[in-house]
């Protein structure tokens, strides 16, 4: 087995979006937000992302500091247009499991 991957300066953030309008809201904007992610994903930023179970919102793991990474779902369509809101939670992956450290290199 190999070792977990250790790196003490890999500042990352969760993302936790709360829906405050009704699905059909959320659901109007959903296109919006998806492209939102799509440039994320392509500028190497987002990690993962996806709903919650329930569905009252939704989980992003996205790389860089907690000040860069709030003004960027600022822009979020969800939560720039009220319908959505981000807790922004910064963390240090100081260990992931070998086949995660491509992704905080």
């Amino acid at each position: 087995m190999s070792e977990p991957f250790v790196r003490p300066d890999a500042p990352l953030c969760i993302v936790d979006l709360h829906y405050d309008a009704p699905l059909a809201g959320i659901d109007a904007r959903m296109a919006e937000h998806v492209a939102w992610l799509t440039q994320g994903y392509a500028a190497d930023l987002i990690l993962a992302s996806g709903r919650k179970v329930p569905r009252t919102g939704g989980i992003i793991v996205i790389r860089g500091d907690a000040a860069r990474i709030e003004e960027l779902v600022a822009t979020d369509p969800f939560v720039a247009g009220g319908l959505a809101r981000a807790t922004v939670t910064p963390f240090t992956a100081s260990m992931a499991a070998p086949a995660l450290a491509e992704l905080l290199a």
